[in-house]
């Protein structure tokens, strides 16, 4: 058994997120920590798995409090770098009827500047999974520290989890974020994409085909989730659809498809398994656990500290 269930490499950010209103008219941002990777990570380790970031903060109020925040969700911060050099990256989130826009504070920030000399490659040799989004790819030197981080987990037989979590403005075109985020795909073993991103990663706006294409890179497991209509995932074996849980008023689903990944990735790596080992009656089971996850974490504000226990799942 490895010593972290799943390892994330990627940013970690604060997210502020609209709460209403001040007496004077004004909008109320609140705090929350954030970040794609942290979030997978965040829903790993309360769900009782183990996990590990690896990334860049500033050395700045925001940057401590992010690191505070992984100690507090018992996440491993050996591989979290503070910089004095640069600014802790901040989202600013609208919602509107649970749904999110988001204006980033990213000129450089600090989880741009992470070096591939930074990366602790200890921490990815005693994970299960290294789990990377595409953000880390958008500007160097912090592309160079995803790919060092990719070949390091396939040089010694780690599966590489993949969510490209695309954010348009990060990227400064279509065109090159297609080609940014389809550059990785040959050395993914798992990928999760929005059905909304299927036209980015691939030929294909539809689900099925867009999934069906994916694997033919040699992805053994992928998920395309369906908003309100639960998931899609395909293996060797064929597609199924795992649907929603229940939710009884969704509050925020920042966090949503990072709940979900999280929640997929404990359950497989708990029960000791690699996407290649994956049957699609196994991915059902593991789809559907998923999507409880998912759907406690929209039914509160924020992310990493709306993350379930494993007795709330149940």
């Amino acid at each position: 058994m490895k010593k972290y269930n799943v390892c994330a490499l990627g940013e970690i950010l604060i997210d502020f997120t609209t709460i209403g209103k001040s007496e004077n008219g004004m909008n109320v941002f609140e705090q929350n920590p954030g970040g794609a990777p942290a979030n997978v990570l965040a829903a790993i380790s309360s769900l009782g798995g183990n996990a590990a970031f690896l990334g860049k903060i500033g050395k700045d109020m925001h940057g401590e409090f992010l690191r505070e925040t992984l100690i507090e969700h018992s996440i491993d911060t050996e591989g979290l770098i503070s910089d004095e050099n640069f600014f802790t990256t901040l989202a600013f989130v609208s919602l509107k009827n649970g749904e999110r826009s988001f204006s980033f504070a990213r000129k450089p920030g600090a989880d741009t500047q992470l070096s591939f000399d930074e990366v602790n490659t200890d921490i990815i040799k005693n994970s299960s999974v290294l789990h990377v989004g595409s953000l880390s790819l958008t500007d160097e030197p912090a592309k160079s520290a995803t790919l060092f981080a990719i070949d390091t987990a396939k040089k010694n037989n780690i599966t590489v989890s993949y969510d490209p979590n695309y954010r348009a403005m990060l990227w400064g075109g279509e065109d090159r974020a297609k080609k940014g985020m389809q550059e990785i795909l040959d050395k993914v073993d798992i990928i999760k994409i929005s059905d909304e991103e299927t036209n980015l990663l691939t030929p294909y706006s539809e689900p099925e085909e867009a999934a069906k294409h994916l694997l033919t890179k040699g992805i053994s497991v992928v998920i395309v989730t369906l908003g309100k209509e639960g998931a899609l995932i395909a293996t060797k074996d064929g597609q199924i659809k795992s649907l929603p849980a229940p939710c009884e008023k969704v509050v925020d689903t920042t966090g949503a498809g990072d709940s979900f990944m999280g929640g997929f990735l404990f359950k497989m790596t708990n029960d000791g398994l690699t996407p290649k080992d994956i049957t699609l009656e196994k991915a059902k089971e593991y789809a559907d656990f998923a999507n409880k996850v998912a759907s406690y974490c929209i039914q509160r504000r924020g992310a990493i500290n709306a993350m379930p226990s494993y007795n709330d799942v149940k």
